[in-house]
């Protein structure tokens, strides 16, 4: 309920606004009459003074008291209820004549201190008013004299007048509009009292009524005949305990039908809980499913894997120029990022289910970062977009934390900055946030100048297999699964991921992560105190690359000058000696910089050019130019230093063969088994380094049959094998054969949690993941085997025979690009074209059946996947586009129609490739 009833507001709401306006009138019209009361009073004295002044100026002058006297005495006697004294005061203040005694005639005096009387003068006291007027020598035949001019001050003329009568009826208005006020009051009371009875009564009872209703009484009724809205109340009222009283029936008859639901429902739970029950027991066999797929799949990826790693390592031991080096190492590593992309989408389940555990081990941080933007580097080159890696001079390179991880945050956000952005540059920035005892927190964001995501898009970017919007699946490619990966990741290292962007304005992602710093710095030392006697000048009109080299500067103590227009690079050039590092971003136009190459050479400057390109033959250009190093953009701060203090990095040198090196092998006996042809060749090759003897099989069953004929010293056992799994074999082995004490190694590419103590408790070991490291493979070897001979020889290599350089192009046929592919190996080169031309009479074939429909498009998809790999190989641009398009087309709608165009145009293409084939043939011969 509330505070006050309705009849007492009627009653407030009446009678307040009534009092109020009528006080508020009574106030303003007693006031204002008050005032025009005082007014008229004042009026009617000084009209009585001023002429009785005038008339008092003859007696007063010549002193004739009788004569003044006689005069106020008259007016004193004509006005004598309203002035209750009059006196006149000569020109010294002094009392001349008075009209009647006065007990205190000091009040109609002036005051002493101050100066006769000019004009008239009013003093208002409560009830009496004191009015004084001069008296001036004015009058013709004044005995008075002049002054200057001016009549004389002769005295002046004081009165006091009363205010009774004013004051009287000053009262009687008072009194009027006070019984005014009270009469309006008394009038709103009774209107009051009136709209009380007519409308609050009725509501009283209409509330009454309500209550009965809500107490259960649904028979209750409103009675009475009411009109306007009351009579609406009245009628929905009653309809409501209408409608009351039948839900209420309706409710007790839903109620016994619920029950009898209720009831059957009870008895279905109990039916679906059994069969929860089984489908739970289905979902933990599916789990076990699960476990096992990611088993195997791990195995399936990381055998090819094993195959690339091993063999780019062997191939690193044979004689190479640094550019091939450079090669091999970047697939190395990319492979190795596979590998860990690979793991990471194994641990995806790990992820969601919270059990995902981050390494710490201490790292080099800056190295880490650099190895990403350095793989990522060329996808930017070839889009002509300037990539830069902006690392805060604060930030410690020894961290500690789980680098693996870290790379893979930047990997996918780096990744998806240069697929989406088409133009303008790239920015990877690092900062210290707070660094506490050995808490460090950073704050990385990569910043592109792509296409942008709108604030609609962005709710969808960190959702599993989402992207923006369907069409950027099939433009750009990609599941929708890395960024995910890269918020859960982020998440786990203490920080979050946030996203600013606008459409066609670029995206920034930015996140903080919590490292610990590291005891000491891992990686090679760079030579600070040979870059801190160095004079350098840089020319960039790049800002972030500046400020890029600007920051290692600041970190190494190198005195550095900077120009950043023509201007600049002129009035610094003249008298400058040292080294000259000069930035270049359009790898197109080599002009300008060669003009700036020249002007520094003229200055005896050493050069070194930063260009936004890893194309050997641009490098060579420029070396050529005079440039005395030449080094891709994003700036690798190690390749930096080395060039400033002049440490060897020569582009064509020729790096010295690792086989060469004196190598000592063990006496001993290996056999390895692998179904892999690839792996086991791999495998055999690095034992042959590293032992006497090595024989090979590709299943369990041949190794059984090995290990009964033969004795060995190792064997090396690959777990799942067609014919016979490797566990199986081992166990075998162990039952019965030579070997049973013989140490077996298990060789696998499983990644899942508790998979070596698994082995182990199954008869092998120890443990050996792919893809398989050498110096891995070394140390095993010694940890079984210590006691082993040596057996010291001279490993040489002998001399590579240089291949005829070829050098073809063709709007079909690149062959630079398909040596690039071929990691300029010319005869691997020839071979993988020679097998693309094989293949043309089979995919020839292919669209000849599926333009008359003889296969269908899923059928026509694999012959095009087979092909197309091949097309990738060879430098055969124009037909690798068009597989792609035709492949991702029939994928994605498997309408043949819609694609019919593009064969047509492929079946063309092949003819155009055979034409440049014969070309290049003739080269060849």
């Amino acid at each position: 309920m509330t505070k006050y009833g309705l009849r007492a507001r009627v009653y407030i709401l009446t009678i307040i606004p009534t009092l109020f306006v009528g006080i508020l009138l009574a106030s303003y019209f007693t006031f204002n009459r008050n005032q025009q009361l005082d007014n008229f009073v004042i009026e009617q004295g000084v009209n009585v003074i001023e002429p009785l002044a005038i008339a008092s100026e003859v007696g007063l002058s010549r002193y004739n008291r009788e004569k003044v006297k006689s005069l106020i005495s008259v007016t004193h006697r004509k006005m004598s209820p309203l002035i209750k004294s009059i006196a006149v005061y000569d020109k010294h203040n002094q009392l001349f004549v008075t009209s009647n005694y006065h007990r205190n005639i000091r009040l109609l005096q002036s005051d002493p201190e101050l100066p006769l009387p000019q004009s008239t003068q009013v003093e208002i006291y409560p009830n009496r008013i004191i009015l004084r007027a001069p008296i001036w020598a004015e009058a013709e035949g004044s005995f008075a004299a002049f002054s200057n001019g001016k009549p004389e001050l002769l005295g002046y003329i004081s009165m006091q007048y009363n205010k009774d009568r004013a004051l009287l009826l000053q009262f009687r208005d008072t009194t009027v509009a006070l019984f005014i006020v009270l009469f309006g009051v008394l009038i709103s009371v009774l209107f009051a009292f009136q709209l009380s009875k007519q409308v609050t009564q009725p509501i009283t009872n209409m509330v009454n009524i309500v209550d009965r209703i809500r107490q259960g009484r649904l028979d209750a009724r409103v009675d009475g005949s009411y009109t306007g809205e009351l009579g609406l109340l009245k009628h929905g009222i009653n309809s409501m305990a209408k409608s009351l009283a039948e839900y209420h029936e309706e409710m007790h008859q839903s109620i016994d039908q619920a029950t009898s639901d209720l009831r059957e429902t009870l008895e279905q739970i109990e039916i679906q809980n059994i069969e929860l029950d089984i489908a739970k027991k289905e979902a933990q066999q599916g789990a076990k499913a699960k476990s096992e797929f990611l088993a195997n799949m791990s195995h399936e990826l990381r055998t090819p894997l094993n195959g690339v790693i091993g063999f780019a390592r062997q191939l690193l031991k044979t004689q190479l120029n640094s550019n091939q080096a450079d090669y091999l190492l970047t697939i190395e590593k990319s492979a190795n990022n596979l590998l860990a992309i690979i793991n990471d989408i194994l641990d995806f389940s790990k992820l969601e289910a919270g059990k995902l555990k981050l390494e710490r081990i201490e790292f080099n941080f800056r190295d880490t970062v650099n190895d990403v933007v350095t793989l990522l580097a060329p996808s930017a080159q070839d889009k002509n977009l300037e990539l830069n890696l902006l690392i805060d001079p604060e930030v410690p390179e020894g961290l500690r934390g789980d680098p693996l991880r870290l790379q893979q945050v930047f990997t996918n956000l780096l990744g998806n900055a240069i697929k989406f952005t088409h133009q303008g540059e790239i920015t990877v920035a690092i900062s210290l946030v707070k660094q506490q005892g050995q808490q460090v927190i950073l704050n990385a964001s990569v910043k592109d100048t792509g296409i942008g995501i709108s604030k609609e898009q962005q709710s969808q970017l960190f959702q599993a297999f989402k992207q923006a919007d369907t069409s950027i699946n099939r433009e750009y490619g990609g599941t929708g699964l890395g960024l995910v990966i890269t918020q859960k990741l982020v998440q786990h290292m203490g920080g979050d991921i946030k996203l600013s962007s606008e459409p066609e304005q670029g995206a920034v992602f930015s996140f903080d992560i919590h490292l610990e710093s590291a005891n000491m710095v891992l990686g090679a030392p760079l030579p600070l105190t040979a870059l801190s006697q160095q004079s350098v000048l840089m020319f960039e009109p790049h800002q972030v690359s500046l400020s890029v080299v600007s920051g290692l500067a600041q970190q190494w103590q190198l005195p550095l000058k900077t120009a950043t227009d023509e201007a600049q690079w002129q009035s610094l050039i003249k008298d400058f000696s040292g080294t000259v590092i000069i930035g270049h971003s359009d790898w197109q136009t080599l002009s300008p910089l060669q003009k700036k190459i020249s002007e520094a050479l003229e200055c005896n400057s050493e050069v070194i050019v930063l260009i936004n390109s890893n194309d050997p033959d641009i490098h060579q250009q420029i070396i050529e130019a005079g440039a005395k190093h030449c080094l891709s953009k994003p700036i690798n701060h190690r390749k930096l230093a080395q060039a400033l203090v002049d440490e060897k990095i020569a582009a064509a040198a020729t790096v010295t063969p690792m086989a060469k090196v004196s190598r000592s092998k063990l006496v001993l006996k290996v056999l390895a088994v692998d179904d892999n042809a690839a792996n086991l060749k791999l495998i055999s090759a690095m034992l042959h380094e590293l032992v006497t003897q090595v024989d090979t099989c590709t299943n369990g069953l041949e190794a059984i049959t090995k290990a009964e004929e033969e004795s060995y010293d190792l064997i090396l056992m690959d777990i799942q094998m067609p014919i016979l799994d490797g566990i199986s074999a081992t166990q075998k082995i162990r039952q019965d054969s030579k070997n049973e004490q013989t140490p077996i190694i298990a060789v696998t590419a499983h990644a899942l949690a508790g998979e070596k103590e698994q082995l182990l408790g199954q008869g092998v070991d120890d443990y050996l993941a792919k893809p398989i490291d050498e110096s891995s493979l070394e140390k095993l070897i010694h940890r079984w085997q210590p006691n082993a001979k040596l057996l010291s020889r001279e490993n040489l290599a002998a001399p590579l025979e240089q291949p005829k350089l070829i050098e073809f192009e063709n709007a079909s046929l690149s062959w630079q690009l398909a040596m690039q592919r071929a990691n300029n190996n010319q005869a691997l080169a020839i071979d993988m074209f020679v097998m693309l031309q094989d293949s043309f009479v089979e995919i020839e074939e292919a669209i000849e059946q599926i333009l008359n429909q003889q296969i269908n498009a899923d059928e026509f998809v694999l012959s095009v996947h087979r092909f197309r790999g091949g097309c990738a190989y060879s430098g055969c641009k124009r037909l690798e586009s068009l597989t792609t398009t035709i492949e991702d087309s029939l994928r994605q709608h498997g309408d043949v129609a819609q694609v019919e165009p593009e064969l047509l145009e492929l079946s063309d293409e092949i003819e155009k490739v055979k034409q440049a084939a014969e070309q290049l043939n003739q080269q060849l011969s």
